[in-house]
């Protein structure tokens, strides 16, 4: 399996912020400008932006950094400080049965996909898993789960295209209730003819759960497209109002994406990230690590290891 770096050196944030430090640049205010700018432009948003621009410029001032590679190392630990307190693994609680993972976001984000490679490490850890298809508003969805379930033998449930999906929902944890299984995921769908009944479809959603399971979801996950930038912010707003997010997945964070929303998201929110998307294939669904990540769209001096 490719590293981080290897995944996600390449980003915009990568070549932009790295990029400053490639050509033995002067340590004066003129290098915080284009660290600024490079931040700003990589999706970091202005808030994170501003809090890691006036802690560098603050000790620059202080005389804190005897040259470049100290400032470097400076705002690598800020970035680091910014993402660790959102580093926070899925914990799944083994008496929840089943502990159920409400999966949201936005049509195209890679949702199903998410959900499929979720099973499948679940289900290499030995947990007995259910999915359910409950993106019934979006054509071909149904199938696409179940065709995960198939691929990993994991059963699905499902009413087909159009049915009440907190009917199907609700179905879905009575079966796993059933059935003794540790993880119930289910899918949702990602647009309705407006936005707000698309809120007001996962708000019901919720509720139908709550009335099988007081607990339940244990976990509202929401996938973002890492490529998206400073609209991710508005969705995870609109979201969080409508079911209260508790952890996020932020994919597509190889090729084009800036890699900087992140720790928007961070600054912006404080919800625990739980995975990151770097590829296609299973082993791309990483759990996230706020130094790996940092080391990996960050890269070292020149002449460092």
């Amino acid at each position: 399996m490719l590293t981080w770096r290897e995944k996600l050196g390449n980003s915009n944030f990568a070549k932009s912020v790295g990029g400053l430090f490639s050509g033995n640049p002067r340590l004066d205010d003129d290098l915080l400008d284009e660290i600024e700018t490079a931040l700003l432009t990589s999706d970091v948003g202005v808030a994170a932006t501003m809090q890691v621009i006036e802690d560098l410029r603050r000790k620059m001032k202080q005389r804190q950094f005897p040259d470049v590679a100290a400032l470097h190392e400076q705002l690598r630990a800020d970035l680091i400080a910014m993402l660790e307190p959102i580093a926070r693994p899925l914990v799944i609680n083994e008496f929840d049965r089943p502990f159920v993972i409400l999966t949201v976001g936005v049509n195209g984000v890679g949702k199903t996909t998410t959900i499929g490679k979720l099973a499948k490490r679940f289900k290499d850890q030995g947990r007995p898993i259910m999915l359910a298809a409950g993106d019934t508003f979006r054509a071909a969805a149904v199938e696409q789960l179940q065709a995960w379930g198939a691929r990993n033998e994991i059963p699905v449930i499902s009413q087909g295209q159009n049915a009440d999906s907190a009917s199907v929902s609700f179905d879905a944890i009575q079966a796993a209730k059933a059935r003794d299984v540790n993880i119930l995921i289910c899918d949702t769908a990602g647009r309705l003819h407006t936005q707000s009944g698309l809120m007001d479809e996962l708000s019901k959603i919720k509720r139908v759960m709550k009335k099988i399971d007081s607990s339940a979801p244990q976990e509202v996950l929401m996938v973002i497209d890492g490529t998206t930038g400073q609209n991710a912010i508005s969705q995870v707003r609109q979201f969080s109002a409508a079911v209260d997010v508790t952890g996020l997945v932020v994919t597509k964070l190889d090729g084009t994406a800036k890699g900087g929303v992140v720790f928007a998201l961070a600054r912006e929110f404080g919800i625990p990230i739980r995975f990151i998307g770097t590829g296609e294939f299973i082993g791309d669904l990483r759990e996230f690590n706020a130094v790996d990540f940092v080391d990996a769209i960050l890269p070292p001096m020149p002449g460092a290891a």
